[in-house]
């Protein structure tokens, strides 16, 4: 009698062992009874008694999800490759695994479709200068429906744009005109603030008696300091009649 109690006493410490779960900090386990959702398990040691009950574990650490790249046409019928990321976390174990087979899966498909639609709701334009709108977009629109799977998307990035080859070399002469467009702007306007720096000194110049002459004198003098530069002058009319005077 006492081997037998001996016995049953090891088989049930047997049990007691081998039903000895963990659950780590960063998991949740949705655990079955009979088939049925009996409740989450906490971190911890936790007991599932073999045959009548059975778990998963659910990892609630946020997860990078790669969108590949996916083939889309804009608004304005510019074909283009776009690819993204998503980070998203398990908020509900209890729903990721009751409501949706492969919840991983499921994001990854429904995030491919939706920056498909999205893409082909903006122009080429748009796409390119408004990034981060389109990504928030995209967010929205994911979250709205994985919630009810017990998700929650933290951020959606758009990685990459890529355009067909034709229309990179457009955009690059686009590029290259608007800068030789702002580079002749900048010119002419300097130019124009130039001549009217010079008419302004002009007119002061004409307004004092004998002034013009000074400036041309200074000017004489700046250029004679460089002993290469051969000068040619003018004599003013006055002088030369002043030396006819002298002669006669």
């Amino acid at each position: 009698m006492d081997i037998f109690l001996w016995i049953v006493l090891a088989l049930f410490l047997f049990l007691v062992l081998i039903s000895i779960k963990q659950i780590n900090q960063y998991q949740r386990g949705v655990k079955f009874t009979f088939g049925k959702y009996s409740g989450i398990m906490e971190p911890g040691w936790r007991i599932v008694w073999p045959i009548i009950q059975f778990y998963r574990k659910i990892d609630m650490r946020v997860k990078a999800v790669d969108v590949p790249d996916q083939k889309a046409i804009t608004r304005d019928n510019v074909s283009v490759n776009v690819n993204a990321v998503i980070y998203y976390r398990v908020s509900s174990a209890e729903l990721a695994v009751l409501e949706i087979e492969d919840f991983m899966y499921a994001i990854s498909q429904y995030a491919q479709t939706t920056m498909r639609n999205i893409v082909g709701e903006v122009t080429l334009d748009e796409l390119l200068a408004s990034r981060d709108k389109i990504a928030d977009r995209i967010r929205e629109i994911v979250e709205a429906e994985t919630t009810a799977w017990g998700l929650k998307v933290n951020n959606v990035e758009l990685k990459d744009v890529s355009l067909p080859e034709n229309m990179e070399r457009t955009i690059a002469k686009q590029a290259e005109a608007e800068r030789e467009k702002r580079a002749v702007i900048i010119t002419s306007e300097g130019e124009l603030a130039a001549a009217a720096n010079m008419a302004e000194a002009a007119s002061m110049l004409a307004a004092q008696p004998g002034a013009l002459h000074l400036r041309t004198l200074q000017s004489i003098n700046d250029i004679s300091s460089d002993q290469s530069n051969t000068i040619v002058f003018t004599l003013p009319m006055e002088l030369l009649k002043a030396l006819e005077g002298f002669k006669k």
